[in-house]
Formats: C-alpha cells, sequence, structure tokens
C-alpha cells in the first residue's frame, strides 16, 4: 500500500469511527473534552503506525483506555489547582525594602552558603541535587543550609517571616 493509500485509509477510518471512540473515550472520562484529547492523541498514535495495524479498532480503544489510565494517575499524584484572585508569585513577592535586606544579608554569607540557598530555596533542588551540583556530600549540603539560615536570621532578624516559610 502506497502513502497515499494510507493516508487515504486513515482518513476514511476516523471518518467512520471517530462517533464511536468519542462515547468509548466519554465513558471512560465522564467528560466530553477530556475525551475528545483522548481520541485525539490515540489517533495520533495510530496515525504512525497505521499501515502495520491488523485491527485498528482494537488499538484504538487499547490507546484510549491506557492514555486514560495514564491521566488519572498523573493528576492524582499531583495537588489539585486551586484558582485565586492574584497569582502566586505577585501574591509572595517581598516588598522593595524587603529585597534589599535580604539582598544584603545574602551578600554577607559564604559563597557555598549561598550557592546552597539558591539551588534549595531559589531552584527548588533537593538536598542529593544540590550535593551532585556542588560536589558535595548531602551532610554538607544540609550543615550548609543549616549554618546558611542560622547567620541569615543573625544579620537580618526582620526577615523570620520569610524563613519560616522557607523550613
Amino acid at each position: 500500500m502506497g502513502v497515499v493509500q494510507v493516508r487515504a485509509s486513515f482518513e476514511e477510518y476516523v471518518r467512520a469511527r471517530t462517533h464511536a471512540l468519542l462515547r468509548v473515550a466519554y465513558l471512560v472520562t465522564g467528560d466530553p473534552h477530556d475525551a475528545e484529547d483522548l481520541v485525539q492523541s490515540a489517533l495520533e498514535t495510530a496515525a504512525t503506525r497505521w499501515s502495520h495495524l491488523n485491527d485498528p479498532e482494537a488499538y484504538l480503544r487499547r490507546a484510549i483506555y491506557t492514555k486514560a489510565i495514564s491521566r488519572w494517575r498523573y493528576r492524582r499524584a499531583r495537588p489539585p489547582e486551586t484558582l485565586t484572585a492574584t497569582p502566586p508569585e505577585s501574591a509572595a513577592e517581598p516588598d522593595h525594602d524587603t529585597r534589599l535586606v535580604l539582598l544584603s544579608a545574602l551578600r554577607r554569607l559564604t559563597v557555598k552558603q549561598r550557592a546552597v540557598l539558591v539551588l534549595r530555596y531559589y531552584e527548588d533542588r533537593t538536598e542529593v541535587e544540590a550535593a551532585i551540583l556542588l560536589g558535595v556530600s548531602t551532610g554538607t549540603v544540609k550543615s550548609q543550609t543549616r549554618h546558611a539560615l542560622r547567620r541569615l536570621r543573625e544579620l537580618a532578624p526582620e526577615l523570620a517571616d520569610l524563613m519560616v516559610e522557607a523550613r
């Protein structure tokens, strides 16, 4: 079968069976928009393998089921999103004076302490990731973090509210 024939066969199948696939996907998800997304994704996968499929209906239904399960697992693993009046980035932004105090205090830390704080709290790295990036042990990252936060508390006690959030 040539490329043109494969494409025509696929397009004919899509026209004939999309509605049935949407019904199956809707029964699986319970949401018409998620159903459309699942069918679209399954059809994309099938399109690349179309000339090799013996039973396209079975392939597409299985793709719909497995993709639905994968999405369910992904959503279950992530915390639910909540809408707020202001984006979290702008709501959590410290004012200009607080930034200046923080910058001044950070400049008085050692380079290693600043690096650990940036990796752990700004880049949101784990202790292990920070240790690998810095070429030190995990224990060093833990102790440097502890020393840096203690030093920040001494240098700028007015930043105590920010450091409580960082724990």
